[in-house]
């Protein structure tokens, strides 16, 4: 939706992911979108040297979020929001179902 004003469809797909995760890594980002890693990457990468987002290291996992010190960050996020607004609704609860926590061992 989002792709001709933001120039890739991968941008467009993290974008939207980090505006309901909040936070997120590469590998994680392609498979829920079950696309290829390396151009994932290499948007995240040119995201953040144009710091629209910013990462940190978690053991040896980079997770990407918005940077909070981004000039136009509430502009882009109401424009990711009206953009969300208009994706089906299975692919909208699918992307705001969150779940971080492993499972306990042994249940059912």
């Amino acid at each position: 939706m989002l792709e001709a004003l933001l120039g890739s469809i991968n941008v467009e797909r993290i974008l939207i992911f980090l505006l309901c995760r909040d936070e997120g890594f590469a590998r994680e980002i392609a498979r829920f979108y079950n696309t290829d890693l390396s151009p994932i990457q290499n948007q995240l990468n040119k995201l953040e040297e144009n710091s629209v987002l910013i990462s940190k290291l978690s053991g040896r996992t980079r997770n990407y979020s918005f940077n909070p010190r981004y000039p136009f960050l509430l502009e882009l996020r109401n424009l990711l929001d009206k953009a969300l607004s208009f994706y089906p609704e299975k692919q909208t609860s699918t992307l705001l179902y969150n779940r971080r926590r492993p499972r306990r061992r042994n249940k059912p």
